[in-house]
């Protein structure tokens, strides 16, 4: 596909009524395992998983040259639409994103971390002119810090600062809106009342709702963050652990091709 359909193929998937699940990956191979899965619609990036990866914290700690490579290399691994977190757009949101979809990026997560609101509100006009710039409708995964960084908040000022962000950034064109954090029922059923059907993209950790009911409830997308990184991690210690103990290979261990 061209730069331009797999961007309205990835906007398509969030309007969808069926949730959009994303895996996130962090490397290519990574991407070819999940991609490799008949459901997978699109690859999605861990910036957390990248910089691990390469031994950095999170945070824009890992320098962005390295980091888009670490995503160009993702792109090259696969045909499916990706899109990448990119953190809080490395200083100058519209240049990163322009930068992003260069090495074949067509959608991104980017954190207000609670800046100003019309400073963030800026930061998604610059994104999507920049997607506009290259041709593409660029799908902006707009993220609000307001549960992740509200914890001197009460949920209910988190909840109301994630609506008044959200529908702001809604109001700039973005197409999805990112609340990450460990979200209820009522806070969900709040959010997608607030953004409209198909607008309101979560995060998967434990003790999340179940998919069937976010569907249900209207939720466009899910992803799963650093969370796939630390599951192959944990089999790795698993493995290390057995190995020492006098194991070996786990029984229904997949080649990879």
């Amino acid at each position: 596909m061209t730069l331009k359909e797999n961007a309205d193929r990835l906007l398509s998937l969030h309007e969808d009524a069926k949730l959009l699940t994303l895996v996130n990956v962090w490397d290519p191979i990574s991407a070819k395992v999940v991609a490799a899965d008949p459901a997978t619609q699109a690859i999605a990036t861990a910036s957390h998983s990248i910089a691990a990866s390469f031994g950095y914290e999170d945070g824009e700690h890992i320098p962005l040259d390295l980091h888009l490579d670490a995503i160009d290399r993702i792109v090259q691994a696969t045909d499916l639409p990706v899109t990448a977190d990119l953190e809080a757009g490395y200083g100058d949101v519209g240049e990163t994103i322009r930068r992003a979809i260069g090495v074949g990026v067509v959608g991104a997560n980017i954190e207000d971390q609670l800046k100003p609101l019309d400073e963030a509100v800026r930061g998604v006009e610059a994104a999507l002119s920049a997607g506009e710039a290259e041709g593409i409708r660029f799908v902006l995964n707009a993220r609000t810090d307001a549960f992740v960084r509200g914890a001197d908040r009460t949920p209910e000022q988190n909840l109301e600062d994630a609506v008044t962000r959200g529908q702001a950034y809604l109001a700039a064109g973005a197409p999805v809106v990112f609340v990450p954090g460990r979200l209820d029922e009522s806070q969900v059923r709040t959010l997608v009342d607030a953004f409209g059907p198909r607008k309101l993209s979560v995060i998967a950790v434990p003790g999340s709702l179940p998919l069937a009911q976010l569907e249900e409830l209207g939720v466009a997308r899910v992803s799963y963050g650093p969370f796939p990184q630390r599951v192959a991690l944990t089999a790795l210690q698993s493995l290390v652990r057995d190995v020492h103990a006098g194991g070996g290979i786990p029984e229904g261990t997949q080649p990879l091709n």
